[in-house]
C-alpha cells in the first residue's frame, strides 16, 4: 500500500523524539526494557555501522538517566507515553527517510480509518512542500466542517489547537486534525499573508475522492483528489456515464492527488491503457515485479491529464503510465517526484511502522524519484482576480483534447 507523505529530513522530530524519548523513558522505567528493546534492535544487525554494542548503548542510557535524575527540572511533568513513543519514532527518523514512519496508536487509528472511505475529521485534503514545512490546504469538500468553518483551497496551515506544525509530517499533523465526532480543532492559517483562525466541529466524511461532468463539446472532465479504496468504483463509475453520455475526449484532473493505494490507480489504468507493463517495482535485493493491464478497455479518444506539483505518488503512476504509452498529453506543471512505495507493518499492539519497500519506474523503466513528470503541455497556474473561478491550466487541457 502506497501511503503518501513528504519529501523532507525531519531533524527537528528526530532529535526530539529520539534523544528526549530515550532520556525519559530510561528515566521513568529504570533503563531496563528500553536497554531490551533497543539492544535487541542491535542483536538483529544491520542496524549500526559496528561501532556500537549494546554495552555501549546500555552505558550511555545509563549516563543520561543519572543526568535526569539529579538536574531535570521538570520531573513530574513528564508525559511518561509520548515520551516512549518517541524512543519509536525517533528510531524510525533517524533513517533519514521521509517516508518511513512509525505511527503510535491514534495515528494509526487514523490512518486505517481513511482507507474505509469516512472518517471523523474536517473535510480537507492538505499537502506538503517539497523543500520546506509548508503545509497547504489544497482541496475543500463541500458543506464540510472546514467549509463552514470558513478554510479554503490554498490556505497555509501553520498550527492545529496549540501545535505548530513545523518539525512535523504531515500525516502527524493529520491525526491532529482528525478526531472525535463533535469535538472541534482549531486550524491557523495564513491567507494572503495574513493570520485566520477557523474552529471546525469534527463530524463523519464520507470521502468522495472522483467529481466530474461534461464539458463543452461532449469534453468528459473527472476530477481524483485521492486514490483511496472507495475511488475505483467511483471513478469507473463516473467514467461510464460520461461514455453513455456521449463523451468524446476525456480530461482527467490530479491537480492536488498526493497519492494513495497502488492497487487503486493500476485498476484504474487498466481502464485505459493499452496491453503492457503499467508500473513496475524494485526491492532492495533487486526483486522485480511488474503490474500489468491485458489492453481489454485500452482509451483511443483524445485525453488529457492535468497534474501540478502537488500531483504525488500514485498519481506519478497515473501520469508516468498515461506518457509513456502516448495515450494522452500531461498538461500542468512538473509532479511531485516521489517515486517510491511503502508498506505499512503491523507491529501487532495497535501501532504501525510505514517502511519504505521498493522503488516504482514507469512503462519505459523511467524513475521519477526526486525528479516527478514533466508535462507535454506546461502551463503555470494563473489566479484571474476579475474571474476566481476561471482555471487557465483546465482551458489549456480541453482545448488540448479538442485539438
Amino acid at each position: 500500500m502506497d501511503w503518501e507523505t513528504e519529501k523532507k529530513i525531519r531533524t527537528k522530530r528526530f532529535w526530539m523524539g529520539a534523544f528526549v524519548g530515550f532520556a525519559a523513558a530510561v528515566f521513568l522505567l529504570a533503563g531496563i526494557w528500553c536497554v531490551w528493546q533497543i539492544g535487541g534492535l542491535l542483536r538483529r544487525g544491520d542496524y549500526t555501522s559496528g561501532s556500537v554494542s549494546e554495552a555501549d548503548v546500555e552505558k550511555k542510557l545509563d549516563q543520561i538517566n543519572g543526568l535526569i535524575e539529579n538536574y531535570y527540572l521538570y520531573e513530574d511533568e513528564i508525559d511518561t507515553d509520548a515520551l516512549t513513543e518517541g524512543i519509536y519514532s525517533g528510531y524510525a527518523a533517524a533513517l533519514g527517510d521521509p517516508y518511513t514512519e512509525y505511527y503510535d496508536e491514534e495515528a494509526t487509528q487514523t490512518l486505517l480509518e481513511t482507507t474505509r472511505g469516512e472518517f471523523s475529521g474536517i473535510g480537507a485534503t492538505m499537502s506538503k512542500s517539497i523543500n520546506g514545512d509548508e503545509i497547504t490546504i489544497v482541496n475543500v469538500y463541500e458543506d464540510s466542517p472546514a467549509d463552514r468553518a470558513g478554510l479554503e483551497e490554498g490556505d497555509i496551515l501553520y498550527q492545529v489547537d496549540d501545535k505548530e506544525t513545523a518539525g512535523y509530517d504531515l500525516d502527524t499533523v493529520v491525526s491532529w486534525i482528525k478526531g472525535e465526532r463533535g469535538t472541534d480543532v482549531t486550524l491557523h492559517v495564513l491567507r494572503d499573508g495574513e493570520e485566520v483562525e477557523a474552529t471546525a466541529t469534527r463530524d463523519i466524511i464520507e470521502i468522495q475522492t472522483v467529481e466530474y461532468e461534461m464539458k463543452d463539446g461532449q469534453i468528459g472532465y473527472i476530477a481524483v483528489s485521492e486514490f483511496d479504496d472507495v475511488t475505483y468504483e467511483q471513478f469507473e463509475a463516473a467514467f461510464n456515464d460520461l461514455e453513455t453520455q456521449g463523451m468524446q475526449g476525456l480530461v482527467i484532473d490530479l491537480r492536488g492527488n498526493p497519492g494513495g493505494n497502488l492497487s487503486t490507480v493500476t485498476d484504474m489504468l487498466r481502464l485505459l491503457l493499452p496491453k503492457g507493463t503499467i508500473v513496475s517495482t524494485k526491492d532492495k535485493y533487486g526483486n522485480t515485479e511488474e503490474i500489468t493491464c491485458d489492453g481489454t478497455h485500452e482509451f483511443t479518444k483524445p485525453l488529457a491529464v492535468l497534474a501540478n506539483e502537488y500531483s504525488a505518488s500514485a498519481s506519478e503512476i497515473f501520469c508516468g503510465a498515461v506518457q509513456d504509452y502516448g495515450i494522452g498529453k500531461i498538461v500542468g506543471t512538473t509532479t511531485y517526484g516521489k517515486g517510491v512505495v511503502q508498506q505499512l507493518m503491523d507491529l501487532g499492539d495497535g501501532t504501525y511502522l510505514k517502511v519504505t519497500i521498493a522503488e516504482y519506474y514507469t512503462p519505459s523503466g523511467k524513475s521519477i524519484n526526486g525528479t516527478g513528470v514533466k508535462p507535454d503541455v506546461e502551463v503555470e497556474y494563473e489566479y484571474n482576480e476579475e474571474n476566481p473561478k476561471s482555471d487557465n491550466q483546465l482551458e489549456m487541457a480541453l482545448e488540448t483534447v479538442r485539438q
